[in-house]
């Protein structure tokens, strides 16, 4: 598998700084798959991630995830992979409406404090210029309690240190 992969808009579907799990059959949960739970509305353990096939993986990874229609299709399909392969319902998760990484006018205090911490700032024109998953990839790596050390790695790759 090519874990730099592009979706149809050739943005990458994984990041450069997920390379040591995705290329290892996607043993942990990319960032691609955690934007569309976001979507969806199901919180995933990694303890159910472990125990789906590479093959379903990929899906999650691959399978659109944009329109209310596809949305709805990837929470069934994401449903039924749990319940089948740990023999437990899917936890559902309250849907935000209006998240961080899609305010173009406005950075989280807790992402210019962790930008700081790596000595560096995010200007608005910087934000901007993201395209979402990659300001979503940023707020997930900054929040507190987080492993964080992929967070100045990302940075990096995104042209923002």
């Amino acid at each position: 598998m090519n874990w730099y992969d592009v979706d149809k808009e050739g943005y990458p579907r994984y990041f450069r700084f997920e390379e040591d799990f995705v290329e290892d059959n996607i043993r942990c949960i990319p960032m691609i798959v955690r934007f569309k739970l976001d979507a969806c509305g199901i919180k995933l353990k990694l303890a159910h991630w472990s125990k789906f096939t590479a093959g379903e993986r990929k899906q999650l990874g691959d399978q659109p995830c944009v329109t209310a229609e596809q949305i709805n299709a990837y929470r069934l399909f994401l449903q039924h992979l749990i319940e089948v392969r740990t023999g437990h319902e899917a936890t559902l998760l309250e849907i935000d409406q209006t998240p961080a990484w899609a305010d173009g006018d406005r950075i989280l205090p807790d992402l210019q404090q962790q930008a700081r911490q790596i000595g560096t700032e995010i200007s608005l024109s910087q934000w901007r210029s993201l395209y979402l998953l990659q300001r979503f990839a940023l707020l997930k790596l900054c929040r507190p309690g987080h492993e964080n050390r992929n967070f100045p790695v990302a940075m990096k790759e995104f042209g923002l240190k």
